[in-house]
């Protein structure tokens, strides 16, 4: 079983998000030691935004265009695929949103029928590990101004992931207690998570 593991946070080792998406990849380590895992750091090794050069394959971002093929290649070949995010100005980090435009392909992950749109990518699970300072679950004043998790649960239904868990701590920047809450919140999530990958 291959899992690839992406991180996305500007925050470091004071990552929440990081520090979920880690608990996650060990919990499914644990239940699977054989498990094969990929780690995709988009910080430390950033993901550059598309052009008009890559749309026409120019000469000058061919090395950058097999980066992209690289990045397609780790998701295709993923069984389970964890993903640390943090709500940075009500959506997700632009470090993400790069990578994303590189799995999110015509003819790879999607493809547009007579019968409408098909997702490619059934065959995945995904997991995402959510970091977010205020309180924007459903029902709260600020649910309607999250666009990060409902992003990504869009995108990722859009190319055919069907299986996709969310693991959220929230309200980290509220207060001492709140952040206290929403971390067990997260990691009561997290050790119910079933660590079974079969499809």
């Amino acid at each position: 079983m291959k899992l690839l593991h992406i991180d996305s946070s500007i925050l470091g080792e004071q990552s929440v998000s990081r520090m979920l998406s880690g608990a996650i990849v060990q919990r499914l380590k644990d239940h699977n030691p054989a498990i094969d895992i990929v780690h995709r750091d988009l910080v430390a090794v950033p993901v550059p935004h598309l052009t008009g050069d890559h749309l026409s394959a120019s000469p000058a971002v061919m090395d950058d265009i097999a980066f992209g093929e690289t990045l397609l290649g780790e998701f295709l070949n993923a069984d389970v695929v964890v993903i640390g995010v943090a709500l940075y100005n009500l959506t997700i980090s632009s470090q993400l949103r790069t990578w994303i435009d590189r799995i999110v392909i015509a003819g790879k992950t999607f493809r547009y029928t007579e019968n409408g749109l098909e997702g490619l990518a059934r065959n995945k699970r995904v997991i995402l590990a959510v970091a977010r300072g205020g309180h924007y679950r459903q029902g709260t004043s600020l649910a309607a101004s999250e666009h990060a998790e409902s992003y990504l649960r869009s995108i990722f239904a859009f190319i055919g992931v069907t299986r996709l868990d969310v693991i959220v701590a929230e309200g980290l920047a509220v207060s001492d207690a709140h952040r206290e809450n929403g971390m067990q919140t997260a990691f009561e999530a997290l050790s119910a998570l079933e660590p079974c990958c079969d499809f």
